[in-house]
């Protein structure tokens, strides 16, 4: 039997890394088959050990804005390795890349950097709960915000039920003190506000999920969540790790919070936009490296250490080599490059969903900005998909075999159904003539799938 050098190089690894990975969705697990070792990246492709390049669709999540390895960016990263790879104190480039923040997003009055969206959103739970008094949180099912305990709880029966436990290792108590509501559901805000207001310190919420697939918020959703925390005095947290600064310029709250016929100071001085608390920011905020961060409100802000009594810290939060990463990828990502990102994203989106339709699969393109997702199946063809158990409902047996049929053809998607399709501003008409190129072929084993 022929020697298969992936296969080996994951069995090395799940011998010394549980599963053999670092993070569970990079098993291949809801697509079967093993892995991909990547061992070098470059504008929009990615080379795996054994030599086979793919267009990416993937950007290591999001970050890759501007595609892998930009030399810019990684002159800067370059240039600060050279000086130093830790200091734990105060930098230059922190206090840059924190105004770089407030100037995209003037509502982040204030920004602390942290090393990973997990902690970002789990600081800005302690604080909700410094600064409210209150113990109670509500997350809404399918929104995803980090490994935190409370976070991780999943949503049961009924219109506003006490979560369960999303992990082993989380206990009882620490889910008994999350509440989770269906996605785009106001009704059930309502209902739990004025069952638990006075419980509640924060909603947190995906700011255009997409960890269930791309789930937009339904028109004035958003809006609502603004006025129904407002009213009973909790904060809203707008959880924008994957889609700030990726989206646009300021992020989904740049497309969806500001006035049209206003700036983003008429949001500010009360226009007919919404304004959350609480922001976090992850992924492209660090241009690829380990860095996310935490904004908002600067009285909200200031009651974190050393000015307030709500503590966080860490050794490497604002690390001097992620924070060039991060200056030099905002620096460069400018109204160009999302203009690109979103064209590109349109002709693949639009190109995916023509393909399915030509091959007889029934399914729904959904879009948030420049993020996109397909959803199998005649409900969410007819319907969409507008929560979490409609997004479980899908035929998600057809996307095993488009995924490898598009691997087998040179491109890399995302290894669940339940993740969102990643374009950058180096997706060139050669990378993506080599997407359109590869459609067809992958609707077709879609459209022989069958179900388990």
């Amino acid at each position: 039997m022929t020697a298969d050098p992936t296969h080996e190089l994951f069995e090395r690894a799940r011998a010394v890394i549980p599963g053999g990975v670092d993070s569970p969705v990079r098993a291949y697990g809801s697509v079967g088959g093993d892995p991909r070792f990547l061992a070098s990246a470059r504008g929009p492709y990615v080379t795996d050990t054994e030599g086979r390049e793919y267009v990416d669709l993937v950007m290591s999540w999001g970050p890759a804005l501007l595609g892998h390895a930009h030399p810019e960016v990684v002159a800067a990263v370059t240039a600060a390795a050279g000086r130093g790879l830790s200091f734990g104190a105060p930098t230059l480039a922190e206090v840059e890349l924190a105004e770089a923040v407030r100037g995209r997003v003037p509502a982040a009055a204030k920004v602390r950097f942290v090393s990973t969206g997990t902690e970002a959103t789990m600081t800005a739970v302690r604080l909700a709960r410094g600064a409210t008094g209150r113990d109670l949180i509500v997350k809404f099912a399918g929104c995803y915000h980090g490994h935190v305990d409370a976070l991780l709880a999943e949503a049961g029966s009924g219109v506003a039920t006490f979560a369960l436990p999303g992990s082993a290792g989380v206990t009882a108590a620490s889910a008994a003190e999350t509440l989770v509501l269906p996605y785009n559901d106001v009704a059930a805000l309502e209902t739990a506000f004025a069952e638990r207001g006075s419980e509640i310190a924060a909603v947190i919420t995906e700011a255009a999920p997409a960890n269930m697939g791309v789930v937009p918020p339904v028109p004035g959703f958003n809006a609502e969540l603004r006025r129904i925390t407002a009213d009973h005095g909790s904060l809203m947290i707008l959880d924008e790790v994957l889609t700030g600064f990726r989206v646009g310029a300021s992020g989904w709250w740049g497309l969806d919070g500001v006035p049209a016929d206003g700036g983003l100071g008429a949001t500010l001085l009360g226009g007919e936009g919404w304004v959350p608390d609480l922001f976090t920011f992850g992924k492209v905020v660090g241009g690829g490296m380990p860095l996310a961060a935490l904004g908002g409100r600067a009285d909200l802000m200031d009651l974190l250490a050393p000015v307030g009594p709500v503590y966080q810290a860490g050794t490497l939060s604002g690390n001097p080599l992620a924070t060039a990463a991060g200056l030099a990828t905002l620096r460069l990502a400018d109204d160009a490059v999302y203009a690109h990102v979103d064209e590109a994203a349109r002709v693949v989106g639009e190109a995916a969903s023509a393909a399915l339709t030509e091959a007889g699969v029934a399914h729904r393109l959904q879009r948030a900005g420049n993020l996109f997702s397909v959803m199998f199946g005649e409900d969410a063809a007819t319907d969409g998909v507008r929560t979490y158990a409609q997004a479980q409902a899908q035929d998600t047996f057809r996307y095993p075999p488009f995924f490898h049929a598009m691997l087998d053809a040179g491109v890399a998607l995302p290894p669940s159904v339940y993740e969102a399709w990643f374009l950058s501003a180096a997706h060139d008409d050669d990378a993506i003539g080599r997407i359109l190129a590869a459609l067809p072929g992958a609707a077709r084993a879609a459209a022989a799938a069958t179900p388990a």
